[in-house]
């Protein structure tokens, strides 16, 4: 199984130590440390939403696609969805009734 994870999946689980948490060792780039309950209160709103680790590419606008091309790969990864919960509701015993109107939709794109 851990050999279907991707990289920094398979990075954390190693870190995490499951098995045996007094064996956790923050790594030596920072990317999987640990933090105290006084480190988390201290933050403004005291949230888990921490960040240290920021993709330059993001900080670049010039890099990113473009809208269209975005919203392109949003409709091709929402029509594979689509297509993967129908398949589940079949599978389930249910009947997949097409939403007509969702299907010109999809023919026109």
């Amino acid at each position: 199984m851990e050999a279907l994870l991707p990289e920094w999946l398979a990075d954390f689980t190693e870190a995490y130590k499951a098995d045996d948490r007094s064996a956790r060792k923050e790594t030596e780039d920072g990317r999987f440390r640990r933090f105290t309950y006084e480190d988390l209160v201290a933050r403004d709103k005291a949230n888990l939403d921490i960040t240290w680790l920021r993709d330059p590419a993001l900080d670049d606008a010039d890099s990113m696609l473009a809208p269209e091309v975005i919203a392109q790969e949003i409709v091709e990864d929402l029509q594979a969805a689509l297509v993967e919960f129908e398949a589940i509701a079949e599978a389930l015993g249910g009947e997949v009734k097409p939403d007509i109107a969702a299907e010109e939709v999809i023919a026109e794109a």
